[in-house]
């Protein structure tokens, strides 16, 4: 086989099991707390904050993407493979071409930065990059070969994950905050259920108690709630329909 169709198989195959990532990191994050320094680990409210805030950022740039997505486009592929009906070419696809992974990025960023290890972080780095690599080459291919020309003078101008321009072009439909909600209310309680899970873990590994630190059992209430009312208006309600998205 090709190399370039054995990329894009196996873009395909990782990115109908990208949200495997996630529990890949939560079990290496737990390993390398219990085999590693455990003192470095400590708690310290301004870094873990710190850590929080490189995950919210990863967040608002996917809030930023979602919620000036049409429906059927480009940013809108489905576990069972690739769907694009139009191209997305404006907002901040105008700056890069798959700012979904970059956001992805930093959201699972920082809960790797809560390990305090240089290692670990350029390790999550890599992997992140090459198993990224195979789906954004598999998505891409999808794209040429639906938008031809079109894609390929877009993607001569925009740069795939790093922007090196920034000629803004605004988006054609006004941001829904509707959208945004019913799209990534999942997504923002899992940066709270992760970072509980590792304070869990980091607590258990230095005192042999269960118990969370204060501050994120409040992080963590308080995301479980939010999540909790907007799944609840999501599934009973049809109050985030919006049309067009």
């Amino acid at each position: 086989m090709a190399l370039v169709h054995e990329f894009e198989k196996s873009g395909n195959w990782l990115f109908k099991r990208r949200s495997w990532l996630p529990l890949f990191i939560i079990i290496a994050g737990i390993g390398m707390m219990y085999l590693g320094n455990r003192q470095a680990i400590l708690f310290d409210m301004r870094d873990e904050l710190i850590f929080l805030g490189v995950s919210l950022f990863g967040q608002i740039i996917r809030i930023l993407t979602v919620g000036f997505t049409p429906k059927n486009t480009s940013g809108r592929n489905t576990t069972d493979g690739q769907l694009a009906d139009k191209l997305n070419v404006t907002g901040i696809y105008s700056i890069i071409r798959h700012p979904l992974y970059l956001g992805n990025f930093f959201m699972w960023l920082g809960p790797v930065l809560f390990l305090r290890s240089f290692g670990v972080t350029l390790v999550f780095i890599l992997i992140y990059w090459l198993y990224y690599e195979r789906i954004m080459f598999a998505e891409e291919q999808f794209l040429r070969r639906k938008f031809g020309d079109i894609y390929d003078k877009w993607s001569e101008n925009v740069k795939s994950i790093i922007p090196y321009s920034f000629k803004y072009v605004s988006p054609n439909l006004p941001f829904s905050v509707k959208n945004v909600l019913k799209r990534e209310y999942n997504s923002f309680v899992n940066i709270f259920v992760i970072f509980a899970v590792l304070d869990l873990f980091r607590n258990y590994f230095l005192s042999e108690r269960i118990y969370m630190t204060e501050m994120w059992i409040y992080l963590f209430v308080s995301g479980g709630l939010i999540w909790l009312i907007i799944r609840t208006i999501h599934k009973r309600t049809k109050w985030f329909e919006v049309e067009g998205r």
